[in-house]
């Protein structure tokens, strides 16, 4: 029988060779590996938007037909994080392939909008509204990639680059009072194919009416099931000319638009280990403190249109599905105040700008507090946010203060008061509509948040 020191030295033997084939399989699949992590993240907006897609059909709105949401989120609310009280929506997944389709707007002079079409790929390949094709509202035909035909009379021509679209309209809303007018500009919109009526939803493209939320379908598909859905979408979907790098990159772990191949358990491991890291390293750089301005956090300027920016595509998939084109709409946010410390429930905080550097917009602006968890703050106000259309009072020289803040504030400051929650950690939300040249390229920036106690 071999002694206790000869079992030890024996299992440390096997522990060394174990470690060292584990090395050696690591490196021999390395770029696998590194293919895994980077093709995870050029597919996961794609494969998102189609989750969300099947999802929305189960539990919101038949593909091919409009949704017009009626009223603003409150506190209770836990469908999206971030939810705006500043517009409400009007959305549709749309399907090319039965089309073409016609989109009518209504004349609008009321009110700024905007009606941003996002291809497959999150990337926003057409905005009507305000700012691009102005008040008098028009007829755009909506088109796949490969339709050939005729644009008829009065209609402006939308080529999507891809058969999935989902378009995610806004119309500024100007409060609770303001709902009935703004649903009068809702139900000036529509969609209709040019020719027949619109056919019923195919079993494929609905989803149990349990079904999980699709970022949690996202987390629990495993890596194999992942790669096989992306094949098949880009069958329909094609990817950017300027991704054949990555698509040649791709091919070399045997995915392929419509061409899926079985791997073995080596492959099948190492391609999931790639994946692992890329969901590892963003968590990671979504924890990290990003440059701030004044404790300010600007999205990139590339939203909306990304370009071969993979990673950057793949996190605003991630965290916030449905980014506007920053020419629409600008979203700085602030998880500090002017000294670097966590914006806190506990303490009194202005927000001041001063006369003439208010935010520089040719649509409106507001400020949106929400809790630690991305919702909104429950107040016995029902107040969520401030901005342009509220009735601030300025200070005598143009400057404007806003408080935030738990406790009721003196009678003068109310008017201006943002609640947040009582030794509760809180971030705040900026948004401007329509931002002029001097946000856009940087010239502008919010203030910093001072802390009073």
């Amino acid at each position: 029988m071999p002694s206790p020191r000869s079992v030890l030295r024996i299992g440390l033997l096997a522990t060394a060779a174990l470690v060292v084939l584990l090395a050696s399989l690591l490196v021999s699949q390395r770029e696998t590996i590194r293919t895994g992590a980077e093709g995870y993240l050029f597919g996961h907006p794609l494969v998102m938007m189609d989750l969300t897609r099947r999802h929305s059909a189960a539990t919101v709105a038949p593909e091919n037909q409009l949704h017009r949401v009626r009223r603003f989120p409150d506190a209770s609310f836990k469908g999206v994080v971030r939810p705006n009280v500043d517009t409400l929506y009007t959305t549709a997944f749309i399907d090319m392939d039965l089309g073409p389709w016609v989109f009518e707007m209504g004349p609008n002079n009321e009110r700024y909008e905007v009606m941003p079409f996002m291809d497959a790929w999150t990337n926003v390949y057409a905005a009507p509204g305000t700012r691009t094709t102005g008040t008098g509202g028009g007829r755009f035909l909506l088109v796949g990639p490969t339709w050939q035909g005729t644009v008829p009379d009065g209609h402006q021509l939308l080529r999507s680059p891809t058969r999935l679209v989902w378009l995610i309209g806004r119309t500024q809303t100007n409060g609770v009072a303001d709902y009935a007018r703004v649903h009068r500009l809702q139900d000036g919109l529509s969609l209709r194919r040019l020719h027949g009526d619109v056919p019923p939803p195919s079993p494929s493209t609905t989803a149990s009416p349990t079904a999980s939320p699709p970022a949690q379908q996202m987390r629990e598909m495993d890596t194999e099931a992942f790669f096989t859905r992306l094949a098949a979408l880009m069958v329909d979907n094609p990817p950017a000319p300027a991704d054949a790098p990555m698509l040649a990159r791709l091919a070399q772990i045997g995915v392929a638009p419509g061409r899926p191949s079985p791997w073995g358990w080596l492959q099948r491991a190492s391609v999931g280990l790639g994946r692992w890291l890329a969901d590892f390293k963003v968590a990671q750089e979504l924890k990290k403190p990003r440059a701030l301005v004044r404790g300010w956090a600007t999205p990139p300027a590339n939203l909306g249109q990304y370009g071969i920016d993979y990673a950057t595509r793949a996190v605003v998939a991630m965290v916030g599905l449905g980014a506007n084109l920053p020419a629409d709409a600008m979203y700085p946010n602030a998880p500090v105040d002017s000294e670097g410390r966590p914006l806190d429930g506990s303490r009194h905080y202005r927000l001041h700008f001063a006369a003439g550097q208010l935010p520089p917009v040719k649509a409106f602006w507001s400020v949106t507090a929400y809790g630690a968890d991305d919702f909104l703050i429950d107040n016995a106000l029902g107040r969520h946010a401030l901005g342009d259309r509220d009735p601030l009072v300025l200070n005598a020289d143009g400057s404007l203060d806003l408080w935030i803040q738990a406790d009721t504030p003196p009678a003068e400051r109310q008017a201006n008061w943002l609640p947040v929650k009582a030794g509760a950690p809180f971030l705040l939300n900026a948004r401007l509509y329509w931002p002029l040249p001097a946000a856009l390229e940087g010239r502008w920036g919010m203030p910093a948040i001072e802390r009073l106690d």
